[in-house]
């Protein structure tokens, strides 16, 4: 009998307890097959053949990871891209999504391979105050994208009221999607993966609609995909565009949302079983993302590209000037756009509270309870943003400002999540046989020196508009100098462990046993 044939069990429970890292022995989803207990004991690497029932309870933790290429923050870049640069830049979306596909698979591999997420090895791996530095790094990170989110659900809010409830008010009723994530979490990963699977059908529905009352036109969007093309006056979309993709929050929620799955990091067949599926699984979610950004790109694109409007439209007016340019139809198109952007909102804001529960935890070791965490986790960002829905409640002009800050700010944290990544992977010690060849680890570091490279290009282009005066530039520059050196420093630990290290880590290894 094929393997797609056996019988499988979703959601049954180890006896044994396993170490409490991402989730709990009895939270995680185990995947049974009548052959199993011949596949587990074959430990020579090869994977147990394909099965379609497999593939299926291991989707999931794919889909919650491509929220981050459709939370408000992209959606804007993908409106604007389309405004401005017309058709041209969808080339550039397309391979950055590539680039950002490469990110999170190597993320998925740390996760499967050893059992821990990013976070938790970053712990274990720096010293005390290089580790608190990457904490901080990675909630500011995460706070700066949960604005962005949850003023994006806000002014969806606002959209489907009418504009009866205010900014602030939607802060705060994005704000109870804690307490929906923490009801579904406690029946089961499956409930939670469900709920996502129908936000991203919602915006792949609105978006939909949105493109076919839009009717762009095919033949340009297919030489946009494959003819590269770029300009001086569409670099500083291209750099967003770029810039947008890759979400430092994003890569630490990968490694430990893989863990749902009960994988036996023991055996090599297993963890190779999983990487295969989590591999076809992220590809799917993340080229189904990309259908929906070319779908927001397109309509804009069509809508308003060499227009006097090109410049002005953001997330608060987009609404506006869509249904100024489609008309109300069967349903109006302003409506439709305000159901995809709550839907991106909410499902971002709850994915951020989920990446928040991680990193905390893993950064601190703290053991506390979900509740608590996912609590201190909202508050961190529900606070902050309900001050900026307060002080930027009436303005267009300064919620633009207020997104380009935001922007660098995620822009800053890449490094801080790519670098410590592929040092992790590419370590024998811990990831054994499936750490990355030297091709791929390659391909990763030049991919990691591009985007780091091109949003370092955005930080110079802002920073050289915005600061002014001797002292802000001297405090500036300081930091600046202070902030290479930290890169550097996570760089450089890859090289660090050099064959004496690992000789000196075998010598250890060997008095211990010899003392035991």
């Amino acid at each position: 009998m094929s393997t797609q044939d056996e019988p499988l069990l979703l959601g049954s429970r180890e006896e044994e307890e396993a170490p409490e890292t991402a989730y709990d022995s009895s939270e995680k989803i185990v995947v049974v097959g009548v052959d199993d207990a011949v596949a587990d004991s074959d430990n020579s690497g090869r994977a147990p053949p394909f099965s379609w029932r497999k593939l299926w309870l291991f989707t999931g933790p794919g889909f919650l990871m491509s929220i981050a290429f459709l939370d408000p923050g992209n959606l804007e870049g993908d409106l604007q891209s389309g405004a401005i640069a017309g058709y041209s830049l969808l080339w550039l979306l397309m391979w950055a999504t590539a680039m950002g596909l490469l990110v999170q698979l190597l993320s998925a591999r740390l996760g499967v391979a050893t059992g821990r997420h990013l976070a938790e090895l970053c712990r274990e791996e720096y010293p005390t105050w290089a580790r608190l530095v990457l904490w901080f790094m990675a909630e500011l990170a995460l706070i700066g994208a949960d604005i962005q989110e949850v003023i994006g659900s806000a002014i969806a809010i606002r959209i489907l009221s009418n504009g009866f409830v205010p900014l602030w008010a939607g802060v705060v009723i994005t704000a109870l999607d804690c307490f929906i994530f923490l009801f579904l979490e406690n029946y089961g990963v499956r409930k939670l993966e469900a709920l996502f699977a129908v936000l991203i059908a919602l915006m792949a529905l609105s978006f939909a609609w949105m493109f076919g009352e839009a009717k762009p036109d095919g033949l340009d969007i297919l030489l946009g995909l494959l003819v590269p093309k770029l300009s001086s006056r569409t670099i500083q979309q291209a750099v967003a565009v770029v810039g947008c993709i890759i979400m430092p929050h994003n890569v630490f929620l990968h490694s430990a949302l893989v863990q749902s799955r009960q994988i036996d990091s023991s055996n090599k067949g297993r963890v190779q079983e999983a990487l295969n599926y989590y591999t076809i699984e992220s590809t799917v979610a993340l080229a189904v993302s990309l259908v929906i950004n070319i779908f927001v790109t397109t309509v804009f694109a069509k809508g308003f590209y060499g227009t006097e409007l090109a410049n002005s439209i953001g997330l608060e007016n987009a609404g506006q000037y869509l249904q100024q340019k489609y008309g109300g139809g069967f349903f109006p198109i302003l409506y439709i756009w305000g159901i995809g952007l709550l839907a991106a909102g909410q499902s971002s804001t709850i994915t951020g509270t989920y990446a928040g529960q991680f990193i905390m935890g893993g950064f601190l070791n703290l053991r506390l309870k979900k509740w608590v965490r996912a609590l201190i986790t909202r508050s961190c960002a529900i606070i902050p943003t309900i001050i900026v829905a307060l002080v930027f409640d009436t303005s267009e002009d300064s919620l633009d400002v207020l997104n380009e800050w935001l922007n660098v700010l995620q822009s800053v944290q890449i490094p801080f999540a790519l670098i410590p990544l592929l040092c992790l992977v590419s370590k024998e010690q811990l990831m054994g046989t499936f750490r990355i060849g030297i091709v791929l680890k390659s391909i990763s570091w030049f991919v990691a020196a591009l985007v780091i490279v091109i949003n370092g290009y955005l930080l110079v282009e802002f920073f050289s508009s915005e600061v002014n005066g001797p002292v802000v530039v001297t405090i500036v520059s300081a930091f600046t100098v202070m902030y290479v050196v930290f890169i550097i420093y996570l760089a450089s630990r890859m090289i660090t462990f050099s064959p004496w290290q690992r000789f000196s880590q075998t010598k250890a290894n060997t008095n211990t046993e010899l003392t035991n």
